[in-house]
């Protein structure tokens, strides 16, 4: 199972990636390829075994890894590429090509897509259509970088869209968030974070309901909401008293397809 709350298993296709924005500055799947680079060379000298992270945070394609889903009947939510961005530039459509087709081979799974390259997740399902299991997203951590991304993710034709707003770094005022299903949102950890006010989280929390999307509080961070420095763990998940872990399902999905008829 994955550490991350809103899914259930990661899928690594593609691992590495490059920073596009203040979003990126600490930027936790560099910090841990990295790590395993070094824990891979360890690890080769005593067995003659890679792990895959040979180029450390470079931009690589991984085919031994686009069957993994195929082997698991059980109904699982995979984060696609919690190590990088599919649709980084140097990711070519051929080979994405390939990871939609185990999508498809594979409808008992759920797959959650996430991207700061909007333009070119687009560009690629102009002449291709989203696998009905696939729920497309963007990253929004501010509104110079963030806001513009909603645009871009809304001209996608997608079963589901989804925002992941974290880190949360500023006030994101009004967003619009017409044809848009869940909003996740978190406050950075890890070495260099940076705070989270609660004001800004209830902002969003506020349009949610009234926009009926589905709000998903992941974390506080490495910052509580008394803007309190402290571990991740000990300032916890809770916003007004309560976890949020709002997510959107088949019953929705459902009602949504119909509404479009």
């Amino acid at each position: 199972m994955s550490a991350i709350e809103w899914t259930e298993k990661t899928w690594n296709p593609v691992t590495g990636c490059s920073k596009v924005s203040a979003g990126c500055k600490n930027c936790y799947a560099e910090v841990m390829a990295r790590r395993l680079k070094a824990m891979g060379a360890v690890l080769e000298r005593k067995t003659g075994q890679k792990n895959g992270y040979e180029n450390g945070f470079e931009v690589t394609c991984h085919p031994e890894r686009v069957g993994q889903p195929l082997t698991r009947r059980t109904p699982t939510m995979y984060f696609v590429n919690s190590m990088s961005d599919l649709f980084h530039p140097k990711v070519p459509f051929g080979f994405i090509d390939k990871v939609m087709e185990t999508i498809d081979k594979t409808p008992q799974h759920t797959y959650q897509i996430l991207t700061k390259r909007p333009k070119i997740m687009r560009q690629y399902f102009q002449t291709r259509e989203a696998p009905d299991n696939a729920w497309l997203g963007v990253s929004v951590e501010n509104k110079k970088s963030g806001l513009p991304r909603i645009d871009e993710l809304r001209k996608i034709n997608a079963k589901i869209r989804f925002l992941s707003i974290e880190p949360l770094l500023e006030d994101l005022g009004e967003i619009k968030l017409k044809n848009i299903d869940w909003v996740i949102i978190g406050g950075e950890s890890g070495v260099g974070a940076r705070p989270m006010e609660s004001k800004w989280v209830g902002n969003i929390k506020k349009q949610c309901r009234a926009a009926g999307v589905k709000f998903f509080f992941k974390q506080w961070g490495a910052y509580g909401k008394d803007g309190v420095k402290r571990s991740k763990k000990s300032n916890g998940r809770e916003f007004h008293g309560r976890t949020w872990d709002e997510m959107p399902r088949n019953s929705d999905l459902q009602a949504k397809s119909l509404s479009m008829v």
